[in-house]
């Protein structure tokens, strides 16, 4: 069994484990020879290292090892600790997985997030505020909210109502669709003002080059659940 650990040097008696650098991702073209790929890191991370990976020809399994602030990704799926997950590989054991299903909008890669309302002005303040003792945790988060709060109350309808601006957030797929907003993704088309466009991601801003937005199913991996 080969284990890939990207983005956080890891060892465990009894496991043959390669740690990389998340940079060096790129230059690493053996992926599909592990069993197993770690990722440390948080959700925006998650998907950075799955855009880079997706289309590769049989992807392993992935064990998430969360470290962001928020960690969706490994909260859908109750990600086990990375210590218990490793304990059980090292003694012959197959963890449980699930399926975890990937979208796309354009060129880009996402997993659960995606818009141009007020999730792209909250992530974008509250990176504003990432500094000092505010770098770590969810705080910055939280204030980001109480911040934005009034613009949201007034703006939020008419965002809701307009063709131009939309919100996915697939944790929420029992809600299909309510005016811009999609808990579920079969296959979207949507036209913006501009040319170049700032869209949120999974927790991540983007610069998308482009009025049309295709956004798409793409497939899905096998992330390891204590579910």
């Amino acid at each position: 069994m080969k284990i890939l650990s990207i983005g956080k040097t890891l060892h465990y008696n009894g496991l043959d484990i390669t740690s990389i650098d998340t940079s060096t991702l790129s230059e690493h073209h053996d992926i599909e020879q592990y069993d197993y790929v770690i990722i440390n890191g948080g959700d925006g991370t998650i998907r950075r290292v799955l855009k880079q990976l997706h289309g590769l020809g049989t992807l392993p399994t992935f064990i998430l090892n969360p470290t962001g602030s928020f960690n969706v990704v490994a909260k859908i799926h109750r990600a086990p600790k990375i210590g218990d997950v490793l304990e059980m590989l090292a003694g012959g054991e197959s963890p449980k997985t699930q399926k975890h299903h990937l979208f796309k909008m354009n060129d880009e890669l996402f997993l659960f997030s995606a818009g141009n309302m007020g999730d792209l002005q909250h992530i974008f303040l509250s990176e504003t505020l990432r500094f000092g003792w505010l770098k770590h945790g969810i705080l910055k988060y939280v204030l980001a909210v109480i911040f934005l709060f009034p613009v949201h109350l007034i703006m939020t309808p008419f965002m809701l109502m307009s063709k131009t601006r939309f919100f996915i957030f697939t944790p929420l797929r029992f809600i299909r669709k309510f005016g811009s907003f999609y808990g579920e993704v079969q296959e979207i088309d949507i036209d913006l003002d501009n040319d170049y466009n700032m869209i949120e991601l999974d927790g991540d801003i983007v610069n998308v080059k482009g009025r049309h937005l295709k956004i798409q199913k793409a497939g899905n991996v096998r992330v390891v659940t204590r579910a």
